[in-house]
């Protein structure tokens, strides 16, 4: 067949209708119109709810893979943002109990200074602050260590108090640091006096028959005028401890029959176990003027020689 006499007009299928270009403008016109009467009568407002009504499962089936992986993120962040804050509030929990703690510290060490200082005033005698820096290592005997020596003047013999009493007797001196023996200790003795009867006694230390930290007053008769709760202070007449200072309390008294002499227990006045500032007294004897040196014998008189 000739190519001449081919059709090259489209087939009717295409001829039926309006154009393209007329199916454009009449859309345009009518979409313009809907957009207008929308917007000044609200004519679609009920279609429009009425399709989000039909929608609205498909829309819930649809969103909920979406709200789950949401859901999800949200979980995660705010559990990390809930472990952190967690982490730092018990940080700053430390950190305030840290601090709480020391400030507990210091008030107490306050008050304890300004107990020893008000002791110290009472007294009138030379003293020297000192700091207790550790136990001694000998487990049979009751003594600590404190931070002043003889390149600070203290001297074997010395009586140290803390904030409510007699603590101990310095026994050792080295050139920067002490050693003190406590009054608990077996080989410590005190002279002491009853406020309330104004008896004398003599306390020794008791720290391994009758439990720790205990004291004894020994050599009392059985029938004297001792109760639990008397308090006992230094007399002062052995030179060493300045009177009236706190010893130690009573607070069992056994009286035997066939016993000549009472068993009583007390409880020393100082904070043996857990005394950290002290004073160093200056002893008794140290501030007693030195006796004057006797008078030389008058030479004797001169015979007359004989002639």
């Amino acid at each position: 067949m000739p190519l001449g006499t081919l059709d090259r007009t489209p087939p009717p299928f295409f001829k039926q209708g309006p154009s393209a270009l007329s199916k454009l403008m009449v859309c345009s016109a009518l979409a313009l119109f809907l957009m207008v009467a929308d917007t000044r009568f609200r004519i679609t407002q009920p279609v429009r709810a009425a399709m989000a009504t039909v929608l609205f499962p498909v829309q819930w089936v649809a969103m909920r893979p979406v709200l789950a992986v949401r859901g999800a993120q949200d979980y995660f962040v705010t559990l990390n943002t809930a472990i952190t804050n967690e982490e730092a509030a018990r940080r700053k929990l430390v950190v305030q109990s840290q601090r709480a703690a020391q400030v507990e510290q210091l008030t107490s060490e306050n008050a304890q200074l300004r107990k020893l200082l008000g002791l110290r005033e009472r007294l009138n005698t030379p003293a020297a602050p000192a700091e207790v820096l550790y136990d001694a290592a000998d487990p049979y005997s009751r003594k600590v260590i404190i931070d002043r020596g003889l390149a600070q003047g203290v001297e074997a013999g010395s009586p140290v108090i803390d904030e409510s009493g007699i603590l101990g007797q310095v026994t050792r001196v080295h050139p920067l640091i002490s050693e003190v023996t406590l009054l608990t200790d077996t080989d410590q003795a005190i002279p002491v006096l009853n406020t309330r009867t104004g008896a004398r006694g003599i306390t020794y230390g008791d720290a391994g028959r009758h439990g720790s930290g205990g004291l004894e007053l020994r050599y009392m008769a059985a029938n004297a005028d001792v109760q639990p709760g008397d308090l006992l202070t230094t007399s002062g007449v052995d030179g060493v401890y300045p009177p009236g200072i706190p010893v130690a309390r009573v607070t069992k008294v056994e009286r035997r029959p066939d016993a000549a002499f009472a068993r009583i227990v007390c409880a020393p006045a100082a904070l043996v176990d857990g005394a950290r500032h002290v004073m160093v007294l200056n002893s008794m004897l140290a501030q007693m003027p030195p006796r004057p040196a006797p008078e030389d014998a008058a030479p004797a008189l001169k015979r007359p020689a004989r002639k």
